[in-house]
């Protein structure tokens, strides 16, 4: 057993015990308000789970990162998408573009806070007018003497109602294309900085999704991420991470939703028998069970080769297309065995299949991740 292996075994059971004592009880609640509660985030943070990876010296437990994914995938097996995604975004995606980007000065004003749930963080690409297309974006940062005046707006950011820190992609250099956007910390309690009513979605409701607003809210100096102009580069540089996170929010929905269909189809009778006992339920069962160990086998592969700083985009692609694409087909699947019942919210399944859907559009679509792996085969 190596270091990682022992790093799992240590940390499952206090992650397990924690999602069973403090969000299984209330996780229904959660998704009726369509938010998860900051007391929630405060305890993640007393436990040291929201900051698992994240050097000590910044307040984290400084952990394997693999450690984080387990508790992605946790999260999700037990049917907390929302959860998950927002988990994903803080701890996932932002707390490491901080680690990895941010000056010393940034990180000792952000990264003890968030370890703690003190600060939530959201990270802001989208735009009503440009998904994927993030040359096209039309929010923009322009240089004055006491820093930076931010004009624009974005659409379907997670964490977007409660964030006390997002990071801003922006426009620096209209004229540059990708090679004109920067990244930009934006503390949210800054005056012309404003969010629309929530986003009401078909699934993930306990995940708060927003529109951010933008109007000349000025910015320090020291707001700027990284280098002016780099954003694009650095977005690049980070995505794997988060795609990864994508896939273990998928592996884990489709153990918890293939736990529940064989709890079910061992109890449901029909003509005489439980259900099953009839060979279509047992083939599909069979299918299920094959993809996700085939599916687990790339992610732990792919979990490797970040590890060692050699996972590539396209990678990651591959990991976020199939992953995604099979948390879809095999929950429908397992759905489709429950009959009826499965489309009631009375039985958890349903929620499995609301939740998986957008995981084929967040984080770059399924188009755009054959766009990415097609390119690294023929080029431009």
């Amino acid at each position: 057993m190596n270091e990682h292996q022992d790093n799992m075994q240590l940390f499952y059971p206090m992650i397990c015990r924690f999602l069973e004592q403090e969000a299984d009880p209330y996780y229904d609640d959660w998704e009726t308000v369509g938010q998860v509660p900051r007391a929630f985030w405060l305890k993640l943070g007393q436990a040291g789970m929201l900051a698992v990876d994240l050097s000590e010296e910044y307040g984290g437990t400084g952990a394997d990162f693999g450690v984080t994914q387990m508790v992605l995938e946790e999260m999700s097996r037990r049917g907390f998408g929302g959860l998950a995604s927002a988990f994903n975004i803080h701890s996932n995606i932002v707390m490491p573009y901080l680690e990895h980007l941010a000056s010393e000065e940034q990180k000792q004003q952000w990264l003890p806070r968030m370890a703690c749930g003190e600060v939530l963080g959201a990270i802001a690409m989208t735009e009503p007018s440009a998904g994927s297309d993030l040359a096209g974006m039309k929010t923009r940062a322009v240089k004055v003497d006491a820093g930076w005046q931010l004009n624009g707006s974005k659409i379907f950011i997670t964490n977007g109602m409660v964030a006390d820190m997002v990071i801003v992609c922006a426009k620096t250099d209209p004229a540059a294309g990708a090679k004109g956007v920067s990244l930009f910390l934006v503390d949210t309690r800054l005056p012309g900085f404003s969010r629309g009513q929530p986003i009401k979605k078909i699934g993930q409701h306990a995940s708060d999704t927003a529109e951010l607003f933008f109007e000349d809210v000025l910015l320090p100096e020291n707001s700027l991420l990284g280098e002016e102009g780099k954003g694009f580069a650095y977005l690049m540089q980070e995505l794997p991470r988060e795609r990864l996170g994508v896939g273990a929010q998928a592996l884990g929905a489709m153990e918890g939703a293939l736990a529940l269909t064989l709890d079910y189809v061992q109890e449901r009778k029909a003509f005489g028998q439980s259900i099953g006992q009839f060979q279509n339920t047992r083939f599909k069962l069979a299918e299920v069970r094959a993809k996700i160990d085939m599916a687990r086998a790339y992610f732990n592969h792919c979990v490797n080769l970040y590890r060692q700083q050699q996972m590539s985009g396209t990678d990651a692609a591959v990991l976020k297309l199939q992953l995604t694409e099979m948390q879809c087909e095999t929950i429908n699947q397992c759905l489709q065995l429950f009959g009826g019942y499965g489309y009631t919210l009375e039985y958890p399944i349903s929620r499995f299949y609301v939740d998986a859907r957008v995981q084929t559009v967040y984080a770059g679509t399924s188009e755009i991740m054959k766009e990415v792996i097609a390119r690294s085969m023929l080029g431009k």
